[in-house]
């Protein structure tokens, strides 16, 4: 089981698996060293992807924060800039409340020669005493979506424990058996295994505190000018699409078109905050963050009888999606592309809708399996080494798919020839054959083909 607490994580951008997991990382090797002894030195090294793309998904940033003490979660971005400027300019980082000397040029190796033998996004933390001795090495992987494990777990093929739930699925057909025999929707089979682990209030809680934080990023980057970081020089769009869509508001031009306008603007507004370092919610991705936010604020604003019960039966449905997504293949980019990415965004997107609007099972898989099929293949290619080209408008456009993959399963009666188990068994086998070029190194694609200036 993927809980929901797992899957949707507040954090910041612009990355979950280059920015958020190496923080975590490094914040819990960090806390490992308490007790062993005093550390002289620190050594990092980024390999495979978070090597050729972390400079530009801010992965050294990351590493600074994590061993500093800051969370994803609770990190406030103006404090982190500082945080990094003083470790930058001064040579000094505070570990576990203890100066040690500790230069990021030097200290944090992008080695882009050593392969990574188990996951494209692997990465090595060394603290030695002053006699060089290794008080503690450790090596881990950030597997998409925020997700972290040691690299030993991946070595050794060895399973997560399962917690005690009482809806065990691990295909979406064995979810729509549950629903089948005992009668509950998928939200309520999700709901039941969270409340397991976990107090339903506290789980209540956690669902309208990621829907606040996604509609405070959608509010943000609808308002923020300016230029996002980084070499391309990328001016935010969002707050003159929606000045427009604004102007437009006041004519009545109300169509079908505008509205997609609208989604389109919630997406980017999102991811566009992404890339600046804004806070949002993992969905699975910060990649692919922009999708579920936005159609969930097209159900809010555009759908008649929206209901706050109907958010929570899209963010509890969509968990069910994006678990089976997580377990039988990926959502890292570094390891299937973007498909592991904004498909599966679009596909979780796709299912909460057809949930909100009173879908049954078999259309909400249906839905589900609409928004991956048409994202098979696609992949991961970030112009510079950052998530802006063309991250930002692929949210758009996964947004869109997501809301026509829901209104054509909800047309339908549940009934389809290709089945969302048979859509995730192609996604990782795409995945697999996909070179490495296409898969988050910004070696292919878009990345090669577009002239840098």
């Amino acid at each position: 089981m993927v809980s929901l607490f797992d899957l949707f994580k507040i954090g910041v951008g612009p990355s979950s698996s280059h920015t958020v997991g190496p923080m975590r990382a490094a914040g819990d090797f960090a806390a490992s060293l308490k007790g062993l002894g005093t550390v002289e030195t620190l050594r990092v090294a980024l390999y495979g992807s978070l090597a050729w793309t972390g400079k530009g998904h801010a992965t050294d940033r990351a590493v600074l924060l994590g061993l500093s003490g800051m969370r994803p979660d609770t990190v406030d971005p103006s404090q982190a800039d500082d945080c990094v400027a003083r470790i930058t300019t001064g040579h000094r980082l505070s570990l576990n409340g203890v100066d040690i000397v500790f230069d990021p040029a030097r200290d944090i190796v992008f080695d882009y020669e050593t392969p990574a033998p188990f996951h494209p996004n692997t990465m090595q933390f060394e603290a030695c005493d002053a006699g060089g001795v290794v008080l503690s090495r450790q090596r881990l992987c950030s597997v998409g979506g925020g997700f972290v494990v040691p690299e030993e777990q991946l070595a050794h093929q060895v399973a997560p424990e399962e917690p005690p739930v009482p809806f065990v699925f691990t295909s979406g057909q064995q979810l729509l058996d549950l629903t089948r025999r005992t009668g509950l929707s998928i939200a309520e089979i999700v709901l039941a295994n969270e409340s397991a682990l976990r107090p339903v209030a506290e789980v209540n809680a956690y669902i309208a505190r990621i829907i606040d934080v996604m509609m405070r990023a959608v509010d943000r980057g609808m308002e923020q000018e300016g230029v996002l970081p980084g070499r391309l020089a990328v001016k935010r769009r969002a707050p003159g699409l929606h000045r427009r869509l604004e102007a437009d508001r006041f004519r009545n031009l109300r169509t079908a078109h505008e509205i997609m306008d609208w989604v389109s603007l919630f997406a980017i507004a999102v991811n566009e905050e992404n890339a600046a370092g804004g806070r949002l919610v993992t969905a699975p991705t910060n990649g692919a963050a922009g999708v579920m936010p936005a159609v969930l604020r097209y159900y809010r604003t555009f759908c008649q009888d929206a209901t706050a019960e109907g958010e929570r039966r899209f963010i509890l449905t969509s968990t069910a999606i994006g678990g089976l997504f997580k377990r039988n293949a990926s959502i890292s980019g570094a390891e299937v592309g973007c498909q592991g990415e904004v498909g599966v965004a679009c596909s979780m997107a796709a299912a909460g809708l057809a949930a909100a609007l009173g879908g049954g099972p078999e259309q909400i898989e249906n839905a589900a399996e609409i928004g991956m099929e048409h994202h098979l293949g696609m992949t991961c290619d970030p112009v510079g080494g950052l998530v802006q080209i063309p991250c930002i408008e692929r949210n758009a456009f996964g947004a869109v798919k997501a809301i026509n993959a829901a209104s054509l399963a909800m047309r339908g009666d549940g009934s389809h020839h290709v089945s969302l188990d048979q859509v995730i068994a192609t996604m990782k086998e795409t995945g697999a054959d996909m070179s490495s070029r296409y898969k988050e190194t910004s070696q292919g694609g878009l990345a090669v083909c577009f002239p840098e200036c």
